[in-house]
């Protein structure tokens, strides 16, 4: 089979970096429209360096809908822009990614959180009027830049840049799920030896950097160990889910999602139990969970379904199961034959470890 590796053009991180946008749409165009989050501090939005090129900002609400991606597209042409930006969170950044796609203009990406990967990715996701996920998009090209101030994402919640590693540690376990199972990744292809020690160093980086990071964010004071998980939740996540592949971590995830009690955790807090699962699933061993489950607990991160708000697991689990080993699911991308019956087993081994951890903190406390 074919080996593929998707990339987005150019990254730059660190503090003060969004003063870069004029050097790096200078590159791509002559004029730039930024969609920026309505709800950002002025002083962020003003932080954007406009030399070199034409900076048009139009401030949009964070929704990405088929009619706000419509209005961000006529928003881009009206304005003659020949870059289109988006700044914020990850709705305002799709929303622009779409536009951007829809006008086959260059797209540059301008996180201000760090909850997820999808910076440097090909893919906006598309809600309904109600924030129900209509379908997912595949844009044509990854983002000619992403530019990542770690100044800015560190006066953003801490809550938020633990989730990113949630997300984030999901993707070495899923591309090597992935590599063993032969199965194919987001541009249709094998994983290549790049993209799975990119993946590698993501998890490695995470696990022994993490908790120092997350301290740093909560002071709003970015430092060495914050820039790394930053690159990895951001950078080193982005390419290793798209080139490596992705599997039951996250179709966890799509089954807790079916669940109200979870609508208001954050998408990698729910991916961080999945990777649990994950694990559970392929055979790991009560201390390799242990020790996966006392990281999350570290940062602030579910160790099992409690957390997530689930007070009844018989009443969950089925609809969890359902949709995480419905036909055609990601979790098939695992190297394990996947039945309802394995995968509820995985589950109750994860949240069983999970909540020994949290019973053993409490009693410490």
């Amino acid at each position: 089979m074919i080996r593929s590796a998707t990339f987005p053009g150019r990254y730059v991180q660190g503090p003060g970096a969004l003063a870069r946008l004029g050097q790096e749409g200078a590159r791509l165009g002559s004029h730039v429209i930024v969609l920026a989050d309505a709800n950002l501090p002025a002083d962020v939005v003003n932080a954007i360096g406009r030399d070199g090129v034409e900076v048009t900002v139009r401030h949009v609400p964070p929704s990405c809908t088929p009619a706000a991606v419509e209005a961000a597209r006529a928003a881009a042409v009206e304005s003659g822009a020949d870059v289109v930006a988006g700044m914020g969170g990850g709705k305002v950044i799709d929303l622009a990614r779409a536009a951007a796609d829809d006008l086959n203009l260059p797209f540059i990406c301008l996180p201000t959180i760090a909850a997820s990967d999808a910076p440097c990715s090909a893919l906006s996701v598309i809600y309904d009027e109600d924030g129900h996920v209509l379908h997912d998009r595949f844009v044509r090209f990854n983002p000619r830049a992403v530019i990542v101030d770690s100044a800015v994402i560190a006066r953003a919640p801490a809550r938020l840049f633990a989730a990113g590693m949630g997300d984030a540690l999901a993707t070495f376990y899923e591309a090597d799920a992935c590599f063993r199972a032969g199965a194919k990744n987001f541009s249709s292809g094998r994983q290549t030896r790049l993209a799975m020690a990119v993946a590698a160093t993501c998890r490695d980086t995470i696990l022994e950097l993490g908790a120092t990071a997350l301290e740093a964010c909560r002071k709003g004071e970015p430092n060495e160990a914050f820039e790394a998980v930053l690159e990895a939740n951001i950078l080193l996540s982005g390419i290793g889910f798209e080139s490596g592949g992705v599997a039951a971590a996250h179709a966890i995830h799509h089954g807790l999602a079916e669940l109200p009690e979870t609508h208001h955790f954050l998408h990698g807090e729910k991916v961080a139990f999945g990777v649990l699962v994950e694990l559970a699933l392929n055979g790991a061993s009560d201390e390799e969970l242990k020790q996966m489950a006392d990281f999350n607990r570290t940062v602030g991160l579910p160790t099992c379904l409690a957390d997530l708000g689930v007070t009844d697991m018989e009443a969950a689990l089925p609809a969890v199961i359902t949709r995480a080993t419905r036909p055609g699911e990601i979790i098939y991308n695992e190297p394990v034959p996947i039945t309802a019956a394995f995968v509820e087993t995985a589950i109750r081994r994860a949240d069983a470890v999970g909540r020994k951890v949290r019973e053993d903190l409490s009693t410490q406390r």
